[in-house]
């Protein structure tokens, strides 16, 4: 064989070699970064590595978690929504507001059942309304926040009660190490829905409308249907996780879920989920949250202000987003 084309050979093998690379760290990208911030935030952050601290970042990253679950789904079908902050707020300020006249079994089926109608009227304007999700769930997020004041009448909602402290005892016991209850209903939630996504011809079918109006069609699938169950099981899911952290504090505050939506989508990016659809995972999602949620917790501990965490978050989610056009062009000059 002529040297020249060994050469040619030995060169085409390197790039192949270098993009299988890219694709590798591309895919496990988020179990890579989880590892390095945990390493070094116990090496280098205060008081970071104790049972105490660890447990704590687990039950604050419980209510984002739950909200990305349903997020996750939502951009798995190539939409957004917007409205999971506000969200978040209002259940937790009817679970508590209703407590006094339902008890938390009446008050807290009502403040989950409204997520999921918030996330019906979402899913309908944008399947049968053909109105933009950005839109849509922008609309909702603005006439929740209006609502909730209306509503608490701009106060902050607390309990004191006997029952209450009682529940909230329960939701912050530790069962296991670094897991208390609602830790663990959160991650029961999020492996549910990942069996639901990999293992489910329904679960499977999100990722087929996400890929494609044309590749959804071909396979026989009702688009819109698919499309509002997402909203729905995305207003459920953030609503889950605003009751159980009001239940939990005792506490719904008007800037309960304030933060929640540049988290969350951070998260779902940084977790490998396309904004374009068809690609995503509520598990690495859930790590993302969890992931954030060390580095904003060791960032504090080394006594840094609210600015630099949200400097930092930014840089984050752009050098993911640059790594992973970069991986994808990459991907396209070799197919």
């Amino acid at each position: 064989m002529p040297r020249h084309f060994e050469i040619w050979g030995e060169i085409m093998h390197d790039k192949s070699s270098r993009n299988t690379v890219l694709a590798w760290g591309n895919k496990n990208r988020i179990y890579i970064l989880l590892f390095l911030v945990f390493v070094v935030m116990s090496l280098f952050a205060p008081k970071f590595f104790n049972p105490f601290n660890l447990t704590s970042i687990m039950r604050s990253f419980s209510m984002n978690a739950c909200a990305a679950i349903g997020f996750t789904i939502v951009m798995i079908c190539g939409q957004l929504d917007l409205s999971i902050g506000s969200i978040i707020t209002l259940s937790g300020v009817i679970a508590l507001g209703l407590k006094g006249q339902l008890g938390y079994w009446g008050s807290v089926p009502v403040a989950i059942m409204i997520g999921a109608l918030i996330g019906l009227i979402n899913g309908l304007l944008v399947a049968k309304g053909k109105i933009i999700s950005f839109i849509v769930t922008l609309g909702t997020m603005t006439i929740l926040q209006g609502a909730i004041y209306q509503i608490t009448g701009g106060n902050s909602i607390s309990l004191s009660t006997p029952d209450a402290f009682a529940v909230s005892d329960f939701l912050t016991k530790r069962l296991f190490p670094l897991i208390t209850p609602r830790v663990l209903i959160t991650l029961l939630i999020a492996i549910l829905a990942e069996i639901l996504l990999r293992r489910t011809r329904l679960g499977k079918n999100f990722y087929i409308v996400g890929g494609g109006k044309d590749s959804a069609w071909l396979a026989g699938i009702n688009t819109d249907n698919y499309t509002i169950l997402a909203f729905v099981l995305s207003g459920t899911c953030a609503a889950i996780g605003g009751v159980l952290f009001a239940m939990e504090s005792s506490a719904a505050t008007l800037t309960l879920g304030q933060q929640s939506l540049m988290y969350v989508l951070s998260a779902t990016i940084i977790g490998g989920t396309s904004m374009a659809g068809g690609k995503g995972s509520v598990i690495q999602s859930v790590i993302a949250i969890l992931t954030l949620e060390m580095l904003y917790t060791g960032i504090i501990l080394f006594g840094l202000g609210n600015e630099v965490k949200i400097f930092i978050a930014g840089l984050i989610l752009a050098l993911v987003v640059l790594y992973e056009a970069f991986a994808e062009y990459q991907h396209a000059k070799t197919v």
